[in-house]
């Protein structure tokens, strides 16, 4: 008879026994109460809010080097120790937990209200980051032709066809990437900056998130949020208010086409990597796919 099958991992490429024996152990470290804590998220990471503290666990994807966590730890220290609107590490001189060998990290709970912040609430922590000093880590460059990339080698949901034309893109848009001439030196980027990462504070937002910190320009931080505006529902006049808050419209920038392009193709990739084992997310990627075919620039995207 053929054996029960196995588990699948589901929270962060953990099966859901494997997720709780790590938050268990993270928690008995920190002094935590682990009982009743509930699921956030659990796409990339495995994100758990505790029930009894007002404090949020992450664990970070099977698989992720604990190096780059550290990274990502030391930064946040120092965001905070500058004052830089960010959500607070909890007990940050505890962090990185490591446990099995699998990176976790400890952050103050904010209470949201239903809505996230409007994109205009980022544009003062963004702009803020983008004009910062050299942080006191090496951090990596971005290199998103690399990342698309990677996710195409690594994706099992899209035939042959359709992986020659996202490659024949990526092609395309880093030899387009040669003629761009940037407003701004290389800063800090958080690199994933949209509603979804940010959490409203007593003052206005504060910026979450920062597994794709790099260096690179801030230009990619700004299409970034006018893609999400467009694409997801927000509206065209959303976007005016963040490019006024912030000082600077993107779409006005000669370069602005190319790093739209090519910032949808990084999400569509990331996506279809992930998206193996749930269907929706399949059929999402493929809708995406079929946008970018027919220059569908404002079809609406279903948030992942």
């Amino acid at each position: 008879m053929p054996g029960a099958p196995r588990p699948r991992p589901i929270h962060g490429g953990f099966t859901h026994a494997q997720m709780l024996h790590l938050l268990r152990r993270a928690c008995s470290i920190a002094g935590l109460d682990p009982e009743g804590a509930v699921l956030l998220r659990g796409q990339t990471n495995a994100v758990l809010r505790l029930a009894h503290h007002p404090v949020v666990v992450k664990i970070a994807r099977n698989g992720t080097d604990p190096a780059e966590v550290h990274r990502t730890v030391t930064l946040v220290r120092w965001l905070m120790d500058l004052g830089f609107p960010t959500v607070p590490l909890h007990q940050p001189d505890l962090q990185p937990l490591v446990v099995d060998g699998h990176a976790i990290t400890l952050w103050d709970h904010l209470p949201q209200p239903d809505r996230p912040p409007p994109a205009e609430a980022l544009a003062r922590p963004l702009h803020t980051l983008h004009n910062l000093p050299a942080p006191p880590i090496p951090l990596p460059s971005l290199d998103p032709c690399a990342a698309i990339r990677s996710s195409l080698a690594t994706t099992s949901i899209l035939n042959a066809a359709t992986l020659a034309f996202l490659h024949e893109q990526v092609d395309h848009l880093e030899h387009a990437l040669t003629g761009i001439t940037y407003e701004r030196a290389p800063a800090i980027v958080q690199g994933d900056p949209q509603h979804r990462n940010a959490l409203h504070a007593a003052d206005g937002a504060v910026l979450c998130d920062w597994d794709s910190v790099a260096l690179g320009q801030p230009e990619w931080d700004l299409v970034t949020i006018e893609i999400h505006c467009r694409r997801f529902g927000h509206g065209e006049a959303h976007h005016r208010r963040f490019a006024k808050a912030y000082g600077r419209d993107i779409t006005t920038w000669p370069g602005y086409p190319t790093l739209r392009d090519l910032r949808e193709l990084r999400m569509i990739t990331t996506n279809a990597r992930k998206a193996s084992h749930e269907p929706e997310k399949i059929r999402e990627v493929l809708t995406r796919i079929d946008a970018l075919r027919d220059r569908a620039l404002d079809a609406r995207w279903r948030i992942l």
